[in-house]
């Protein structure tokens, strides 16, 4: 799971969890911890303030440049190079419509709602789940704190603070992979 991944994911392990193997997390929040104050202040806001101006900041965060500049580009500062423009331009084709980009300004507004974080820990607890975290230490949005978090509840999982920022598989995809290839080996 990743980013907006690990709501989606949780809600489909809680539906099945017979159905999965483990767990593999990339950025993928579950704890207050790995949200900042002005991140959860943006997930507040987002769902509180429809107000047209307030509705038009958070269609702001689904335009071309933010995606772009604000999304892909912001950890990568100086080394541009390194990230594929096909990473934005593939979630940029989810987002030519204005049925589409309504779809993630509704998954803004809502995030907030889904901090189900209580619930997902709870079953991480109970369940134990092997589990693999790399996440990127530098990731402003959804920040290392959140990756140690796990450890509370999982304290058998398997974590990777690797020099990168939120799109970590996209900065560093073959020291990942050297960290996912034996962990798939090893689940039951």
């Amino acid at each position: 799971m990743q980013d907006f991944g690990a709501p989606v994911g949780y809600r489909v392990i809680l539906q099945a969890p017979a159905k999965f193997r483990g767990l593999i997390m990339q950025n993928a929040n579950a704890y207050m911890e790995g949200l900042t104050e002005a991140r959860q202040a943006f997930f507040l806001n987002a769902n509180k303030d429809r107000a047209p101006e307030g509705v038009a900041k958070v269609y702001d965060y689904v335009s071309r440049d933010a995606i772009i500049n604000r999304q892909y580009l912001r950890d990568v500062r100086g080394k541009e190079e390194i990230m594929s423009p096909d990473s934005w331009t593939f979630d940029l084709s989810f987002l030519e419509t204005e049925k589409d980009k309504k779809i993630q300004v509704q998954l803004f507004q809502d995030y907030y709602n889904k901090l189900a974080y209580p619930t997902w820990r709870a079953f991480l607890r109970e369940h134990q789940p092997p589990t693999l975290i790399v996440w990127g230490k530098n990731d402003p949005a959804f920040i290392a704190a959140g990756a140690e978090a796990y450890l509370r509840d999982l304290p058998n999982a398997e974590l990777h603070l690797i020099d990168a920022g939120h799109f970590a598989v996209e900065e560093k995809p073959v020291e990942i992979a050297k960290y996912i290839v034996p962990f798939m080996g090893r689940l039951p």
